[in-house]
C-alpha cells in the first residue's frame, strides 16, 4: 500500500510500455534531424546559467519524463532521463524511499544531474547523484542506444558520462539506488563565529556519521558573513533507530527557510518539505524579485514560489536587459553575473571563504560537504575521469549566486576568473553549469578531456555531438 508523505503528489510509475513509446519518439526525432545541424534536447526548462544555442528543432524527449518502475525490496528505481527530481521524489516518497542524493531544485532532471553533476546535504554520505546509478541507457552520437554499467562492455562510457554535459550522449533510462527516509526530518542548526570550528565539526561528522551521539543523515550550512555561519544537521525520523520528533512541522512556503537558520536551534519538516526547503526561495535569490517582502509574498501565489519560475524571469532579463537598462539610466554600474558552485578540500575551506569574503561582495554562501561514495564491499571509491576527486578526501561545495558591480577599470568576467584561479590554487574544482573562463589547456588538465576524447572516438566517431569545452566555455 502506497503512502503519501508531506505534500507529495499522488503519482506513480508509468510502466515499461510508456517508456518504449517515449524511446520510439526520441529515435524518430533523431532520424529527422539534419546531419549537419546541432543536436540538442527539445526541453522547456533548463537549470543552466549559460546561453544555449537556439537550434531549429531538438530531440523529442516529451515521452521520457517519468518513473518507469520502483522495486521497494531491492530499493531501486528505473527512471527516464528527463524525469525531474520533483516527479521522482513524488513517486519514491510514496514507498518511504528517496534517491540517495536529491539536488536542491525541483526541475533538475535525473539525466541532467548525472551528466552535469548535482549535490545536496546527503552528499557527505552518498557522494554525487551519478554514484547511485547502477546502469543507464544512453543515446550516443552514433544514434545508437547502449546500456552502460560499471563492469560491462560499455564501462568506459559509464565512467566518462558524469560531467560530460551531453558531449557523450543523453541518458534515456537510469536505474538508481534508493534509501529509506521517514515521514519527517529533524534538524539541528549549529551557529559558529569561527569557520575553523565549523570545519572541525564537519570533519567529525564525516568520520563518524553522527554528532553528540545522534545520527546525521544530511549536512549543509550557510555563511551569512564574517563570523556568522550555521551548520545544519538533519536526521531522518525513525531511520536506523533515530528518534521520532513530535513538534509541528514548519512551513517554508510561506516562511523563508534560510532566515530561520539563525533564529531556531532546532526544526522539524516533513520529508517532502525538507527535500525542497531550498527551492521555494531559490535558496535566497528570490529576494531579487521582491518575494521575500511580506506584502508581495502574500500576493505571489504559493504555487509560483519555486525556482523554475524565478529562472524564467532571469531568462527574460538576459534576453531583454530591462533591469540593466534601468540601472544604466540611473547611473549605476553594469553588473557581472557570479553564479558558481565550487568544491574545495575541507582543509582549504577557511582559506577559500576568507578570500571570497574579502574579494566578492556577495553573501550568503552555501556550504555542502561531500566525498566520493564508499563502496559497499572491499575496494576503494570509484573514480570519475571528467571530474576527478580524491577518494577519501572530504570536500566542501561552496555555492554563491547573484551579481556584483563591475568596478572602474575592471571588465565583465574578472571576478569569475579570479574565483577560478583561487579554486585551482586550493586544489579544488568548479561545476560547469554556469560561466566558464578557462583556456583550453587549463580546461583539458582539470576536466580529463583526454579520457573524454577517447570515449567520444568510440561512441561518436563522426563527432556529431558538441565537444564539452565548446559547450561550456565562454
Amino acid at each position: 500500500m502506497l503512502r503519501k508523505a508531506g505534500r507529495a503528489k499522488a503519482v506513480g510509475p508509468i510502466g515499461a510500455a510508456a517508456h518504449e513509446q517515449g524511446v520510439y519518439q526520441l529515435l524518430r526525432s533523431w532520424r529527422e534531424l539534419s546531419p549537419e545541424g546541432p543536436v540538442r534536447l527539445a526541453k522547456a526548462t533548463s537549470n543552466l546559467f549559460r546561453p544555449r544555442d537556439r537550434a531549429q528543432r531538438g530531440l523529442d524527449v516529451s515521452g521520457l519524463a517519468g518513473v518507469i518502475s520502483v522495486d521497494p525490496v531491492a530499493r531501486t528505481a528505473d527512471v527516464q532521463g528527463m524525469c525531474t527530481y520533483e516527479t521522482l521524489v513524488d513517486v519514491t516518497l510514496a514507498y518511504g524511499l528517496m534517491p540517495l542524493v536529491v539536488p536542491q531544485l525541483r526541475t533538475i532532471t535525473l539525466g541532467g544531474a548525472v551528466t552535469g553533476l548535482g549535490i545536496e546535504a546527503t552528499s557527505f554520505r552518498n557522494g554525487l547523484p551519478h554514484e547511485s546509478v547502477l546502469e543507464m541507457d544512453v543515446l550516443t552520437g552514433s544514434g545508437e542506444i547502449v546500456t552502460a554499467d560499471p563492469e560491462g562492455p560499455h564501462a568506459d562510457l559509464f565512467d566518462a558520462f558524469p560531467n560530460s554535459y551531453g558531449s557523450l550522449g543523453y541518458a534515456v533510462r537510469l536505474r538508481i539506488a534508493l534509501q529509506p527516509i521517514g515521514t519527517h526530518v529533524s534538524t539541528r542548526n549549529l551557529r559558529f563565529t569561527d569557520l575553523g570550528e565549523l570545519a572541525e565539526v564537519v570533519d567529525a561528522v564525516c568520520r563518524t556519521g553522527a554528532h553528540d551521539g545522534v545520527r546525521v543523515d544530511g549536512l549543509d550550512g550557510v555563511v551569512f558573513g564574517p563570523g556568522d555561519a550555521v551548520l545544519v544537521l538533519a536526521t531522518f525520523d525513525g531511520i536506523d533507530g533515530a528518534p521520532t520528533g513530535s513538534a509541528t512541522p514548519s512551513d517554508y512556503v510561506d516562511g523563508i527557510y534560510y532566515q530561520s537558520l539563525r533564529d531556531r536551534a532546532t526544526d522539524r519538516l516533513t520529508a517532502h518539505d525538507y527535500l525542497w526547503r531550498w527551492d521555494t526561495d531559490w535558496f535566497w535569490c528570490s529576494s531579487a524579485f521582491g518575494v521575500q517582502d511580506p506584502r508581495i509574498r502574500r500576493l505571489w501565489p504559493r504555487s509560483l514560489r519555486r525556482s523554475d519560475v524565478y529562472h524564467r524571469i532571469v531568462g527574460l532579463e538576459n534576453r531583454f536587459h530591462i533591469a540593466a537598462g534601468i540601472d544604466r539610466r540611473r547611473g549605476l554600474p553594469d553588473r557581472e553575473r557570479v553564479v558558481q558552485d565550487v568544491e574545495v578540500p575541507l582543509g582549504r575551506l577557511v582559506e577559500f571563504v576568507d578570500w571570497y569574503l574579502d574579494n566578492v561582495p556577495m553573501t550568503p554562501i552555501w556550504l555542502c560537504p561531500l566525498r566520493l561514495r564508499e563502496p559497499a564491499g572491499p575496494g576503494s571509491a570509484r573514480s570519475w575521469p571528467l571530474y576527478p576527486l580524491v577518494p577519501g578526501e572530504v570536500y566542501v561545495n561552496v555555492g554563491f549566486w547573484g551579481t556584483v558591480a563591475i568596478e572602474p577599470r575592471r571588465s565583465d568576467g574578472d571576478v569569475n576568473r579570479a574565483i577560478e584561479a583561487r579554486v585551482s590554487e586550493l586544489d579544488g574544482h568548479k561545476s560547469l553549469y554556469s560561466d566558464v573562463y578557462y583556456d583550453r589547456a587549463t580546461f583539458d588538465r582539470l576536466y580529463g578531456t583526454a579520457a573524454l576524447d577517447a570515449v567520444r572516438e568510440r561512441y561518436d566517431p563522426t563527432q556529431r555531438l558538441t565537444h564539452l569545452y565548446d559547450k561550456v566555455a565562454n
